[in-house]
């Protein structure tokens, strides 16, 4: 209730718009300067944007100073401080209690990420007429503290998802490598022009693999990488691997993760259509469906039993089996959310048809 009337108190003091200029009814004013104040410390305390969080922070509390610190000392502040505050004393006796510490006219709390001590907010001065307690304080760290929290979440998300990147990319099959280079040999022979282009298909599909461009493509892109893959895997076959691709063009331009459809398309040749006596056939198609670009790679091959389809994607299938579609599926839950993993659709002898659903646009993924 304290923060419910402070912040009452300050925009009524303000008259009907929020903060000065803002054209806004005052819980509405509130709320943008609470987002903002988010997203001025999307990077941290350390971000190019401290400090406009520390002036949204003196504005929002009508304070005569307002310092952001981390455990080495004060970041970003905006106005001064009283004539003699000894911010360093303020600070570690708010690092050695880590709780609020109030001397007024200055008022300090702990800032914690993960329940850990990470820094300091220090307000100095009044609300209008009244000094600030300890509790409307406490308050705004709490803002900041979530805040650098979300930061620190996106980062690690962020350090997750490159990191099963690089797995992914040291998981490219020895089997395959081996494979390829003895059918391109086998052609020199007996199909030379054949044998070069599939040495060509063979130096483009590494390229791709290994490359260091960004995190994201577009769809095109990962077509374009997915059919070099599977033209080395039909000649392999002698050509009784069957192929059709439909891609709806509005889609190829969407930005999706590295790496995502060719793995699940590598899958199903050696889990699926390896293990098939005679001819196979895979397919790979993309459409658009309202906000959504689906992906759906299906194939005729073994298929496998949907409560093993389950253990692989909850990480705990067989380590060798089925490797890329835990990690496909961890990256988009990573990069989208929790509801935007892989739909696996299977049986046993009736091949797999696994879905890729994800936003055709979404802050942050975009290709360099």
């Amino acid at each position: 209730m304290a923060r419910r009337s402070w912040i009452g108190t300050r925009w009524g003091r303000a008259g009907r718009g929020g903060p000065a200029g803002s054209g806004l009814p005052g819980t509405v004013g509130v709320l943008r300067e609470v987002r903002l104040i988010g997203a001025d410390l999307q990077d941290g305390l350390h971000g190019s944007r401290a400090l406009a969080a520390a002036r949204r922070i003196r504005r929002l509390v009508g304070a005569d100073a307002v310092v952001l610190a981390d455990l080495d000392g004060p970041v970003a502040r905006h106005g001064e401080p009283p004539e003699g505050t000894d911010l360093d004393a303020v600070l570690a006796q708010v690092y050695e209690h880590g709780t609020v510490f109030r001397k007024p006219p200055l008022c300090a709390a702990p800032l914690l990420v993960a329940d850990e001590l990470t820094g300091c907010l220090v307000v100095c001065g009044s609300a209008g007429d009244r000094a600030l307690d300890e509790g409307e304080v406490a308050e705004v760290a709490e803002l900041v503290s979530q805040a650098l929290d979300h930061t620190a979440l996106r980062s690690a998300r962020a350090r997750i998802a490159a990191a099963d990147l690089r797995t992914l990319r040291a998981q490219i099959s020895p089997h395959f490598l081996h494979n390829a280079l003895a059918v391109i040999a086998a052609h020199i022979r007996t199909d030379p022009g054949r044998a070069r282009g599939l040495l060509t298909d063979f130096a483009d599909y590494l390229r791709y693999s290994f490359s260091t461009a960004g995190d994201y493509v577009t769809v095109a892109d990962e077509l374009q990488a997915t059919q070099t893959y599977l033209e080395l895997q039909r000649a392999r076959f002698d050509d009784r691997m069957e192929i059709t691709v439909r891609m709806a063009p509005e889609i190829l331009p969407v930005a999706i993760p590295f790496l995502v459809v060719q793995p699940i398309v590598e899958n199903a040749v050696r889990h699926g259509l390896e293990k098939k006596a005679g001819p196979g056939h895979i397919s790979v198609s993309g459409f658009g469906e309202g906000p959504l670009c689906v992906i759906e790679i299906e194939d005729d091959g073994a298929g496998m039993e949907p409560d093993l389809a389950r253990a692989i994607l909850a990480g705990v299938g067989p380590p060798a089996k089925n490797v890329g579609l835990a990690n496909v599926d961890r990256r988009l839950r990573t990069v989208y959310g929790p509801e935007y993993g892989l739909v696996i659709e299977t049986a046993p002898g009736n091949g797999t048809k696994v879905t890729i659903r994800v936003p055709r646009f979404m802050r942050g993924v975009v290709t360099e």
